[in-house]
């Protein structure tokens, strides 16, 4: 049972307290499946190494010539610097904590939502942090699981990012970890319209405690994860998604300010997607731009990237500059993003059931022209039967 606590913290859905956060454990029913996908973090510094091993192991992400031995030694090497930075952001990553609150309150809507394929309950599986994929497919096993949607929470698709985790699932669903689930795929919603809603919204927030002379002078950098260019370069969609969802949330805004994306998290020594954020910030400077806004456009929930990275060392470069700089926060805990995600899965099982959508989207079913991966072939493949 929640604790008086929790149930406070749950988000209220047009005045209604949303309550059945369990009823799957009184049903007798096989619940609903809603698989949340995502790189994840490590909770506790002391996760920090096995976090970066799995980082660097893993190809789709960054590919590393003799990845299996190069992969751990570079996990090594980064992992007490990193170490300091989770320490900094207060022992850990947050986005476990946001994932699951997220999810819960997501599924509470979705039983209200769409009662005919109540109860819903929430998975996290993580790509590189507990709890990894192949713990979450025992647990789903174990609880009976029959119908399944694979949910990334990356809004923009990248073949490193949710196509990696979509790679991992078809792995464990493949070799009959999962048991017998008929799956569905929500690869992309970049563009929703309670997204966009939510980003706008913080934007507003932010530039409201900026002084009424300054702010329609602020400029608005929205961020996102770098991706290498060789990721780039074979025909990913990343950048083409990570540009809509910023142009939509400008078109809320009704472009009220300057903008730029940008792009931060580079690792390594190969050619990255730029201009980097931090690179911006100081290009900015030297333009006499004083006022900036960082947007995380391309993370949902606080994590390294968002509390130390943005936080700490450019919000610290853009004082030490003269400017004034702020991050509009991420979506966390706001009920309208989480009144988004239970519309995005609703909808989706809605069209689902009348058949007017298959187990994939259209768009994910295209490989990018320069793939070379058998893996993404034989996920999509199997993904668009339904996980058959």
């Amino acid at each position: 049972m929640l604790s008086s606590v929790a149930r406070k913290r749950i988000p209220s859905c047009g005045g209604r307290r949303v309550a059945s956060l369990f009823n799957f454990s009184t049903t007798g029913k096989s619940p609903t499946a809603v698989l949340m996908l995502n790189m994840g973090g490590p909770s506790t510094v002391q996760e920090t190494y096995d976090f970066l091993r799995n980082l660097f192991m893993d190809g789709d992400l960054i590919p590393l010539p003799f990845q299996r031995v190069l992969a751990p030694l570079i996990a090594k090497r980064r992992t007490p610097q990193i170490e300091k930075q989770y320490a900094d952001i207060g022992g850990g990553s947050p986005i476990l904590r946001y994932t699951d609150y997220q999810g819960r309150a997501m599924c509470a809507l979705l039983d209200e939502l769409h009662p005919g394929t109540a109860p819903h309950k929430h998975y996290v599986a993580f790509r590189y942090a507990n709890p990894l994929t192949q713990e979450t497919a025992r647990r789903m096993r174990e609880d009976g699981i029959k119908r399944a949607i694979a949910f990334t929470q990356y809004p923009q698709y990248s073949c490193s990012t949710t196509g990696s985790s979509l790679n991992e699932l078809f792995r464990r669903g493949k070799a009959g970890e999962m048991g017998q689930v008929e799956w569905s795929v929500i690869d992309r919603w970049g563009t929703h319209p309670g997204f966009i809603k939510a980003v706008a919204q913080n934007i507003e927030a932010t530039l409201s405690k900026f002084e009424p002379s300054s702010r329609s002078d602020v400029v608005l950098l929205f961020s996102a994860h770098s991706l290498p260019m060789s990721v780039v370069n074979r025909g990913d969609p990343y950048v083409l998604e990570v540009a809509a969802s910023v142009n939509a949330v400008m078109d809320r805004l009704g472009h009220s300010n300057p903008y730029r994306l940008v792009w931060q998290s580079q690792v390594g020594p190969s050619a990255w997607l730029g201009m980097q954020t931090g690179e911006a910030i100081k290009g900015l400077a030297r333009l006499g731009k004083k006022h900036v806004i960082l947007v995380p456009i391309a993370f949902t929930s606080d994590h390294i990237e968002t509390l130390y990275e943005l936080d700490i060392e450019y919000i610290k470069e853009g004082k030490e500059l003269g400017m004034e700089i702020r991050r509009s926060e991420s979506l966390n805990e706001s009920p309208v993003f989480i009144r988004a995600l239970a519309d995005i899965v609703a909808q989706h099982l809605s069209d689902y059931s009348s058949r007017k959508i298959g187990p994939t989207s259209v768009q994910m079913g295209l490989r990018c022209p320069g793939c070379k991966s058998a893996t993404c072939g034989q996920q999509k493949h199997w993904f668009a039967r339904g996980g058959r």
